[in-house]
């Protein structure tokens, strides 16, 4: 297969990358070379996808089987390079987001649920500050008009962790664990979460492309694993000792405590971790265990490991002292409803 990826150097285009050339595929990955070199065994072209003479420029090097959008978030400028691409590959795959959905994250969603309005021809200056979702769903309009929906494949990921994850938010838990103490656990210790390691996005993507799949596809974890497995794995990862204290939902919320970053993956609305993927669990999507992804992410980190810096990564995490105070008041409160105790692992995977 000849495969060619628009980024290719940060995280989900990264891993897709290295699946590939593992797979013996021909590979060329399109970016401007300014944050991070891709990984071996890949061609590289440098260029800009705002730029017409660019874009043109690459579709001469073509043809590809499929081109994978990993990064586009602009409609005009997914469009621009979906048009520009268009008799250059077959396909064109494109990782847009849950975010998609109208009604994510207050209720659950599946591949049928009502989307935002989106606007194939919406440039970046054309919408709110907020419109992630929306324009997420004019890139899906203008890749489907440029290629139709039989040569479209359409991924909607949840939240990926694992190796090389710049948002920080497993990093964060990680470093938490190790720190050990009295931890802030949020809300329920059964919540379910669902989380999808980049390595089995990528895998599906893959399988996808090779047997010839189309349509669109939620990306999501089974339903089977909890924030408590969460909070465990890193504490084993990282040979830490806790106690974690689960603290109800409402009074975290009364106190202000930021959702999503604060205390990374906690959010309340009954939707968030209620992400259907029946559809692309029949076509072959299979999830790792939470406790894999935890571990070879702090294997990574302990070997040297580091993630393309960006400004999410400092959104993601409590203050310690803050944490402290909110702990303390807490059980005065009697809004602990929970405790467990985990003493020092033997054998933590390493140190970063």
């Amino acid at each position: 297969m000849n495969l060619l990826i628009l980024g290719g150097s940060w995280f989900v285009g990264r891993v897709i990358a290295e699946d590939a050339v593992a797979r013996d595929w021909n590979v060329t990955v399109f970016n401007r070379g300014r944050s991070s070199t891709p990984p071996d065994g890949v061609r590289t072209i440098h260029g800009d996808r705002e730029n017409g003479e660019d874009l043109a420029r690459l579709a001469s090097e073509g043809p590809w089987d499929a081109a994978i959008d990993v990064a586009g978030s602009v409609p005009t400028m997914v469009r621009d390079a979906a048009r520009a691409l268009q008799r250059a590959t077959r396909k064109y795959v494109f990782v847009s987001s849950v975010s998609a959905y109208a009604g994510w994250p207050a209720e659950p969603v599946t591949e049928s649920s009502p989307l935002h309005e989106g606007d194939p021809d919406m440039g970046s200056g054309d919408g709110p500050s907020h419109a992630y979702g929306p324009m997420k769903v004019g890139c899906e309009a203008a890749i489907r008009r440029e290629f139709g929906a039989d040569q479209s494949l359409i991924l909607r990921p949840g939240v990926v962790l694992g190796p090389h994850e710049y948002v920080g938010r497993l990093k964060w838990w990680l470093g938490r664990a190790l720190r050990g103490g009295q931890i802030l656990a949020p809300g329920r210790a059964d919540r379910v979460i669902q989380p999808i390691d980049v390595r089995d996005l990528a895998t599906f993507v893959l399988d996808q492309i090779a047997g010839g799949g189309a349509g669109t596809y939620n990306a999501a974890a089974p339903t089977d694993r909890t924030y408590r497995d969460l909070l465990i794995a890193c504490l084993a990862a990282t040979g830490g000792s806790g106690e974690l204290l689960w603290t109800n939902d409402q009074w975290l919320a009364a106190q202000n405590v930021q959702q999503w970053t604060e205390l990374p993956l906690w959010r309340v609305p009954p939707g968030t971790w209620a992400v259907d993927t029946q559809r692309a669990t029949a076509a072959g999507l299979a999830c790792r265990p939470l406790a894999e992804t935890v571990h070879d992410t702090w294997a990574w980190l302990s070997s040297g490991g580091r993630a393309v810096e960006h400004e999410r990564d400092a959104e993601h995490g409590i203050e310690p002292r803050k944490e402290a105070a909110l702990l303390d008041a807490a059980q005065k409160a009697g809004a602990v409803d929970d405790r467990e105790t985990f003493p020092a692992q033997s054998e933590p995977a390493g140190k970063a």
